[in-house]
């Protein structure tokens, strides 16, 4: 017990140097000077981000676990290597070349960015939800059917439960990768804290970029964090694997 306690207190001495440590930085650049007088553009800029990501994280958990689970199942399956690697080139072009095909689809503005997270979040969460689901044991699926239960009763009440370890991971990390690609959505007037980190750069102002940087770091711990959380409160402990 006693070392318990002296680890714990080593991390929380830890933590309040590294927090003193990035105070001293961000008021050596120039950071809080900035947010102290602009506090209503940052905040505004948050919640753009916040805006972006929560709507193109909405839509990409919509389409991509019912798109895991179709690739998992049927004649669908043998196209499943296929679809993934078409989904994979998608991710593997860089974010902003992304943006710039929507942009000459879709012009400039929200909807594009949204568009382009899509594409780019996508991946993780049909990849894991097929993962998640070819990795069930045979026994617990023949279990099921032991017990006379449907198709569809088998994937709500054992297939999926399974696989929401591995699956809300997927989620998780598409939420984390889309955080960062949407400060690109600035450059097609998408708005977000891109703004404040891409004019910072223009300016050579550090505590114009840092106003756009730390908040999108932030934020991007912040929903790991939250998602972290999540999975262990609704994750039997007895599915999560090492």
């Amino acid at each position: 017990m006693r070392k318990s306690g002296n680890g714990s207190r080593s991390l929380l001495f830890i933590g309040l140097l590294a927090a003193f440590l990035a105070g001293v930085f961000a008021e050596r650049r120039g950071l809080l000077e900035f947010v102290g007088n602009h506090p209503g553009d940052v905040w505004r800029l948050t919640l753009q981000h916040l805006y972006l990501v929560s709507v193109a994280g909405s839509i990409v958990i919509a389409l991509g676990v019912p798109a895991g689970i179709l690739l998992s199942r049927g004649f669908v399956k043998k196209y499943r290597e296929l679809l993934l690697n078409i989904l994979g080139i998608c991710q593997t072009v860089p974010s902003l070349a992304v943006i710039a095909i929507m942009m000459t689809y879709l012009g400039i503005g929200q909807k594009t960015a949204i568009f382009a997270l899509i594409v780019y979040g996508l991946l993780p969460i049909v990849r894991n939800t097929v993962a998640g689901l070819s990795g069930i044991d045979p026994v617990i699926l023949d279990a099921g059917k032991g017990m006379g239960m449907r198709p569809l009763q088998l994937l709500f009440r054992v297939e999926l439960p399974n696989a929401s370890y591995i699956i809300l991971t997927g989620i998780r990390t598409s939420i984390v990768i889309m955080v960062g690609t949407a400060a690109l959505s600035f450059l097609i007037g998408g708005g977000g804290l891109g703004d404040l980190i891409f004019t910072g750069i223009s300016m050579v102002d550090p505590g114009y970029m840092l106003a756009g940087a730390v908040p999108t770091a932030a934020m991007a711990v912040a929903l790991n964090w939250i998602f972290g959380k999540v999975e262990n409160r609704v994750i039997s402990p007895g599915l999560i694997h090492d």
